[in-house]
């Protein structure tokens, strides 16, 4: 039975496409108005296992619920949001003209689509756009038409594919702002992006894939996976060095260039130790310098790990 907590719950979800498989056995649960972030490299599944919690795609085994239901349901489509990465919309119709047809199909009636429909054009930065033909706007402004329409009808979950595709800094800040309005009000949003900055600002959770599969799960509201990034500048670099600073990181990024080695702690009490004992192997420490472990950090090492 699904967990009434979560919004969307997977287990052991695949995928073939004869003896291609598209996904190996996706495990997820996102809670109810949580914002989670989808992330990982093309081809890794993303857009099918999407494509299966919408009900588009019938899974080869495995189970998913999305909103208590098993996916694919009527009862539980009807309560979804959806804005795909490629769309194309009716290039004829004005902004509202657009906004009207799918509240339609949603079946709203017309006193909420006349009170809905130019709230969400204003929301998105449109309501001076709304007499001109889509095919008048640009890709951004089509972008921004397009969150409008996943937005219709109070839904309950919205699949957000590369929704800041084509937005400039003011329009990434628009919709990451309209992301949260809709969190707070108990709206479900899994999101998909390759921006990670933008995923680390946006989002509570975040799951990376890779072949099919999640890697790894981590909440971003409590830094990532609690590490810290320490890069130190060194006289020199040998093997030794590098090696041995790997009691600290099993992890180690080294740019021999630039004699740059980074390393990722978990505890701030670590540094004097690691300071002591590269000075005690009588290499040069020029300079020592903490920052945040960021999103980038951590997809770039589980990626690069699952290529190894």
């Amino acid at each position: 039975m699904p967990d009434p907590q979560w919004a969307i719950e997977t287990m052991a979800l695949r995928k073939e496409y004869g003896a291609k498989v598209a996904v190996s056995g996706l495990d997820l649960t996102v809670a109810r108005g949580e914002v989670f972030g989808f992330l990982g490299p093309n081809g890794a599944g993303k857009t099918t296992s999407v494509k299966m919690l919408l009900g588009l795609v019938r899974p080869t085994s495995g189970r998913a619920f999305v909103l208590g239901r098993p996916i694919g349901r009527p009862e539980s489509r009807r309560r979804i949001g959806f804005l795909p990465e490629h769309f194309r919309f009716h290039e004829w119709l004005r902004g509202d003209e657009f906004l009207d047809l799918h509240a339609r199909l949603l079946h709203l009636p017309a006193a909420e689509r006349r009170a809905s429909i130019p709230r969400l054009l204003e929301r998105v930065g449109l309501e001076e756009a709304a007499a001109r033909t889509l095919g008048a706007y640009s890709k951004g402004m089509l972008q921004r038409i397009g969150l409008a329409q996943a937005l219709l009808g109070h839904p309950e979950v919205v699949f957000l594919d590369e929704p800041t595709s084509g937005l400039d800094p003011v329009g990434r800040r628009m919709v990451r702002d309209v992301i949260h309005e809709a969190s707070a009000a108990g709206i479900t949003v899994f999101l998909n992006s390759h921006l990670l900055s933008e995923v680390e600002l946006t989002c509570r959770r975040v799951a990376i894939i890779s072949s099919g599969r999640v890697v790894h799960t981590t909440a971003i509201d409590e830094g990532i996976d609690g590490a810290t990034a320490v890069e130190m500048t060194l006289g020199r670099l040998d093997d030794g060095l590098v090696e041995g600073l790997r009691r600290w990181s099993p992890r180690l990024e080294v740019d021999a260039e630039r004699r740059l080695v980074t390393l990722y702690v978990g505890d701030h009490a670590a540094l004097p130790e690691i300071a002591r004992w590269v000075v005690g192997r009588g290499a040069d420490l020029y300079s020592l310098a903490t920052r945040r472990r960021t999103l980038e950090d951590l997809y770039v090492q589980l990626i690069h790990e699952g290529e190894e």
